[in-house]
Formats: structure tokens, C-alpha cells, sequence
């Protein structure tokens, strides 16, 4: 199924943080989330649980940091098959109830090309791997996030379109004196018009900012593409207290925020850091006002 075919009734809810959630659960600081996927799978499949339960349409899965170049830094890269695997699977467990989408998560490699710390084809032959390994537990999408820099999102975008499945490719605008910018200086527009050529099937934004800065990187895409946008914002941006991060804003707050973003053209909206069931529930009660019946 195509991500426009997905669409066909309208815009769609998507899930929230998941890092923060297996946090709740005993993840400690630095371990590798993704490692849970088969250490602690009930806990994983918890978090599923959870979104789908707040009325998610759309589930991601816990495999952000599961790539070869990610999990080497924590020696687990001969488990990646296993952990994204695992991870594809634990979401669909608790989709198939409500036959909400799978949507598998592919982050950033966290290694610069222009500092010369990896080569563009290891970089391919990363996201090559882990894309070949969610593809082979059949989500429903493979979703490039978090993304910014251009040429390594070409990359991942490459990889992911070579499995046949639809690809998203999610960018996080943090930088610059609007915080409109990606850390290597690339502007939602320039995002947009970017991975159109390029043949995603939709683009958008995710983390880097709290939700009320995004209604304006999403209009501003929307200028510039006719692919559906994907929306993930933040709880706000983050104070560190006692060491954890702590986001202010609430669910309430956040979800008032849901028909600037759907008026801006957004076709997904979720959360990011800080975010949880509450706030997709949030997000849900203002779906069926935002929204016609219809089309929901």
C-alpha cells in the first residue's frame, strides 16, 4: 500500500516518544534502547500497547539506533538482523488488534562525512542493512528520521527505496537564530524540494523544537512539495533538572496546536521527545473536531 493510499481518508494520528517510555520502564542512561528489543521484549511491546490503546493510527518501532555503524559504538552490531526484526515485530503485535500501520524507524548514523569519520558508501551499506532487515519483517513504510544533513539523508533514502517500500524521510530543524535550520545549515524548504527529486513518497519534520514552531516549517514545505508531511514535535524544548531532561509543556497544550499543523498542510502528526500516550490521546479528542467525519 502506498502512503497516499493510507491517506485516502485523511490525515493520520501517529504514536509518541519512545525513548523516554522504556526510560519509565528501567532503561538506564546510555544503555542502547534498540538491545531491549530482545532483552526486555515485554516492555517494548508495552510501549506499543500503549500508543495504540491512546488511539495511534500509525506505530512506530524501537529500532532508531539499530544500524550496524550505531550499535557498533555499543558492540552489538552482529545483532543488528535480530533486534530489527524484533523490533518490526513487537509493534505489529499490537497494531494487528486495530490494524493501525507499522512504520519502521531508521535514525541518522551520528557520524559526520565531511570530518572524514565515515565514507558515503559505509554510510550506504549501513542503512542498507538495517532497511534490508526491517523490510524483511514487512512493516508498512520505512521512516528516515531525524535526518540533517542532505547528503546523508540521499543516502538512507536510497537504501530504503531499494527494499520497495514506501519511505519517509523526517528532518530536525534546531539550529540557526530562528531554529528553523538543521544542524548542517539545511532549511525545510531545501529539505522538501530535496527529497521530492530524490523519490520519497512523503517528507516532514521531527524533535529539534517544541510544537508551536512547527505549523511554519510544515507551511513553508508545503510551498515547495505536494508530498504528504509528517509531523513530530517535541514537548517542548528540554530542562536539564538533577541531570534528566524535564519538558514543560502538557498534553493539552500540545494538542491545541493540531489545527494550525493540519491547516499547514500536515497528513501525520505525532510526538517527539517528552511526549506519551497522554498527549496522543490529547491529540485525539481534537481529531474529531479537526477533522470531518468523513474522514476520519
Amino acid at each position: 500500500m502506498t502512503i497516499r493510499e493510507m491517506l485516502a481518508r485523511g490525515p493520520l494520528l501517529s504514536d509518541g516518544a519512545w525513548g523516554t517510555q522504556l526510560q519509565a520502564r528501567g532503561l538506564a542512561l546510555g544503555e542502547c534502547p534498540d538491545a531491549w528489543n530482545l532483552s526486555h521484549p515485554e516492555s517494548v511491546r508495552a510501549v506499543a500497547q500503549s500508543y495504540i490503546e491512546a488511539g495511534s493510527r500509525v506505530l512506530l518501532t524501537n529500532t532508531f539506533r539499530a544500524s550496524p555503524i550505531a550499535l557498533a559504538g555499543f558492540g552489538l552490531a552482529e545483532q543488528m538482523a535480530r533486534m530489527n526484526t524484533a523490533g518490526v515485530e513487537h509493534s505489529r503485535s499490537a497494531a494487528a488488534a486495530t490494524g493501525a500501520y507499522v512504520f519502521a524507524s531508521v535514525g541518522p548514523s551520528g557520524k559526520l562525512m565531511m570530518a572524514g569519520e565515515v565514507t558515503g558508501d559505509e554510510l550506504f551499506q549501513s542503512f542498507r542493512a538495517q532497511c534490508e532487515a526491517l523490510a524483511a519483517a514487512h512493516p508498512d513504510a520505512l521512516l528516515l528520521e531525524t535526518m540533517s544533513d542532505l547528503e546523508e539523508a540521499h543516502i538512507a533514502l536510497a537504501a530504503a527505496k531499494a527494499t520497495g517500500l514506501p519511505a519517509i524521510v523526517s528532518f530536525a530543524f534546531d539550529t540557526g537564530k530562528k531554529r528553523d535550520r538543521t544542524m548542517t545549515g539545511v532549511t525545510p524548504e531545501q529539505a522538501a524540494f530535496a527529497m521530492e527529486e530524490a523519490g520519497a513518497d512523503a517528507v516532514g519534520a521531527n524533535c529539534g523544537n517544541g510544537i508551536e514552531a512547527f505549523a511554519g516549517v510544515c507551511a513553508r514545505m508545503r510551498a515547495v512539495t505536494t508530498l504528504p508531511l509528517w509531523i513530530k514535535a517535541n514537548a517542548g524544548m528540554p530542562r536539564i533538572v538533577s541531570g534528566e531532561a524535564v519538558y514543560d509543556t502538557v498534553p493539552e497544550d500540545f494538542a491545541a496546536h493540531l489545527p494550525g499543523l493540519l491547516a499547514a498542510g500536515a497528513a501525520f502528526v505525532g510526538g517527539c521527545c517528552g511526549t506519551s500516550p497522554a498527549f496522543i490521546r490529547a491529540l485525539g479528542k481534537g481529531w474529531l473536531h479537526a477533522i470531518p467525519a468523513d474522514r476520519l
